[in-house]
């Protein structure tokens, strides 16, 4: 995400010599995949080429459309301030006269549009960042917006969960201190629909304190799933396992961080990855769609991280690390989550432009489903996407994942077949793709431009997107 200070847009493209160089390759449905998922493939057909926007702003395939939902600055929330600067991870929820966002903002300097500190909403009145809610009517049309959270820190990506509230989830590790009156780095619960549920933010300090981006919950055990993007070492995928008879809930998380040992209620772990006998230091190290890792669990021990970041609590033996681990979803029995790129000098094994993984609670094991050879030519348009960050599955197959490479910016489509289209171009800038999640009957694709920061509702003709031609393996 942009506002990371290890962001993609940040890097040299210059460090991606010698990478790996292969196409986007794998399968979204099978471990494996079929022989010609595997093979080396021309680009999906997807919904059909990008027709220009005579707007200047989202280019689209032909029949569909967007509405612009809201607009940093120029909006306006139900307290009179203006939409806020950097939407980013966005959850969509069924309303009643069609669909809620709960809008993260990752602010966290000098954005120009804050989160405005709300009188009961506010966590820390020295921090930027925050949520809106907006409601939209069944056709996208903005109804209102307002402040859900504020007083938080770099409010990246989250996650919805089973009983329909927003996990939103800061970015930053940053202590309290200067204009910060508290501690940052944690993971707050936003009700969509009840106002009064959101009233004195209390973070959910069990699920720990570092870098967070994305969050996915198994519906089924209530166990969440979060991504880590940070580096110096590089981050890591943590499980977080509730307590003895914990059933999830509206409130039932706000009331186990209440507890007396609420800093430390239930499980937080760290991913370690096993491929047969040989430990698996980072993800990087898998190169081909298909691939497959065991995994085990190691307990983390200071997840407050009162003296040592997370991360470093754990030598790279024990854990299995990643560079830039960003979206996050849950679908198919499993969390679906990025990894956005890796190079050789931020110390990854093999260089990438972005990795799409599965894991599987049943199996205990991390499928490769996807990866993006090291893109070569990020200003040329085509089908050379790379820096997939926030992930959403579609309900007509496949993923979608919201780019932040270099050059040119999309919202790229992977089919089930694991071949990618453009589905957006961002024709203003290069800013990045955010948060895209569809309304609940399919109709709307929400995503956001995050900066100078524009929320869209994208209708059209939806349909399961064309596979194209396969080439010859």
């Amino acid at each position: 995400m942009t506002s990371s200070p290890i962001s993609r847009r940040r890097l040299l493209r210059t460090s991606a010599a010698g990478g790996l160089g292969i196409v986007v390759a794998g399968s979204l449905e099978a471990i494996a995949g079929p022989p010609e998922a595997r093979a080396a493939t021309r680009p999906a057909v997807g919904y059909g080429e990008l027709v220009p926007d005579p707007a200047g702003l989202l280019a689209l395939p032909r029949g569909f459309s967007y509405t612009i939902v809201a607009q940093a600055g120029a909006t306006i929330l139900e307290s009179g301030q203006r939409t806020p600067s950097d939407a980013d991870g966005t959850g969509c929820f069924l309303g009643r006269e069609g669909s809620v966002l709960v809008n993260n903002h990752e602010i966290g300097g000098d954005e120009p549009f804050p989160v405005p500190a709300i009188a009961g909403l506010t966590y820390d009145p020295g921090a930027r960042g925050g949520t809106t809610t907006i409601e939209v009517d069944a056709h996208g049309r903005r109804l209102r917006e307002y402040v859900s959270l504020a007083g938080t820190h770099n409010n990246c990506a989250g996650g919805i969960t089973p009983w329909g509230t927003w996990l939103t989830a800061e970015e930053t590790e940053q202590r309290a201190g200067g204009s910060y009156l508290k501690d940052h780095g944690y993971v707050f619960e936003v009700d969509p629909h009840d106002r009064s549920a959101n009233q004195d933010p209390i973070p959910l300090t069990f699920l720990g304190r570092y870098s967070h981006e994305a969050v996915a919950v198994d519906p089924y055990t209530h166990s969440i799933y979060l991504t880590e993007d940070a580096g110096g070492p590089n981050g890591l995928y943590y499980r977080w396992t509730p307590p003895y008879r914990f059933r999830g809930g509206k409130g039932t998380l706000r009331a186990l961080a209440q507890r007396p040992d609420g800093d430390t209620v239930g499980e937080l772990q760290a991913m370690s990855c096993r491929h047969g006998d040989r430990h698996v230091a980072d993800l990087s190290e898998a190169t081909k769609p298909g691939t497959r890792y065991k995994v085990s669990w190691v307990d983390v021990p200071d997840r407050d991280a009162r003296t040592v970041s997370v991360r470093e609590q754990f030598t790279d033996e024990q854990v299995t690390r990643s560079r830039k681990l960003e979206g996050a979803w849950w679908a198919d029995g499993g969390a679906y989550f990025v990894a956005s790129f890796a190079r050789h000098d931020d110390g990854s094994a093999n260089e990438h432009d972005g990795q799409v993984w599965f894991y599987d609670p049943r199996s205990e094991t991390v499928t490769l489903k996807t990866i993006f050879g090291v893109n070569q030519n990020p200003d040329e348009e085509g089908d050379n996407f790379d820096g997939p960050d926030n992930i959403t599955v579609s309900p007509y197959g496949g993923v979608i994942l919201a780019e932040d490479g270099e050059g040119v910016s999309h919202l790229v489509g992977v089919t089930e077949q694991g071949k990618a289209y453009p589905l957006a171009r961002n024709e203003l800038n290069d800013s990045e793709f955010t948060g895209p999640t569809f309304s609940a009957d399919g109709k709307i694709l929400f995503a956001n431009i995050q900066s100078p920061g524009y929320v869209f509702a994208i209708t059209g003709p939806w349909s399961r997107p064309g596979n194209g031609h396969v080439a010859e393996a």
